[in-house]
């Protein structure tokens, strides 16, 4: 991933006054939807009237790190930190006992479905009653920086959600077909079952199910 188009930036200064100890990790918030533009005591919205925006532009290669094509990308929805993933703990009941709820930061591994790395998750849903969580992915340099994860070691991959962006193949109803999440970190081909498909401006919205690596 590279910058594309950054319209504001903070000044520099490191002041602190956002709560932040740099304008970097400002602005790491900021992309992570967990501080606005306005927390910055520089910010003058008269000066900056267009709304601040991080376009990131993904480089994607035509084959997976297994030399393996893949029929389409998965990226974000407009507005959002990456392709939606929803998982399942291995202990469902872990969502009730660990009071996980919107906004929190979970971590675990996706075992059963082949992947090695264990995942930093941003949780904007936590369904009580089935244990289903609707999450981001943040990247793991979250937890370096010693903020408050919850740890449910193990989940199971259920499903992605996002935009579709056709490499070889557009998505197909029913179809078990191999896509690449955008924020993968190996470019790990993945496969899955579309069971939605909504035509948008911003491209095609997709649900996909039945996640294997093979």
């Amino acid at each position: 991933m590279r910058i594309k188009k950054l319209k504001w930036v903070p000044p520099g200064k490191d002041c602190g006054l956002c709560g932040c100890t740099t304008c970097d990790a400002f602005m790491e918030m900021v992309y992570l939807m967990e501080k606005k533009k306005e927390d910055c005591p520089y910010y003058s919205p008269a000066e900056n009237p267009e709304e601040t925006r991080i376009e990131m532009e993904a480089v994607y290669p035509e084959k997976d790190i297994l030399n393996k094509e893949f029929d389409f990308v998965l990226t974000h929805l407009p507005g959002e930190i990456s392709a939606r993933k929803i998982v399942l703990p291995f202990r469902g009941d872990l969502v009730e006992k660990m009071n996980i709820k919107e906004g929190d930061v979970v971590l675990g591994r996706p075992m059963g479905a082949g992947c090695p790395i264990p995942h930093v998750l941003k949780v904007m849903e936590a369904d009580p009653i089935t244990g289903l969580l609707y999450t981001w992915v943040i990247g793991p340099q979250y937890t370096r920086e010693g903020r408050p994860v919850k740890d449910v070691t193990a989940y199971h991959m259920i499903g992605f959600e996002g935009i579709a962006q056709p490499v070889k193949r557009d998505p197909v109803i029913g179809e078990r077909q191999r896509f690449l999440p955008g924020f993968c970190m190996m470019s790990l081909g993945h496969t899955g079952v579309t069971n939605m498909i909504l035509e948008k401006s911003c491209g095609l919205h997709v649900r996909i199910e039945n996640i294997i690596i093979m």
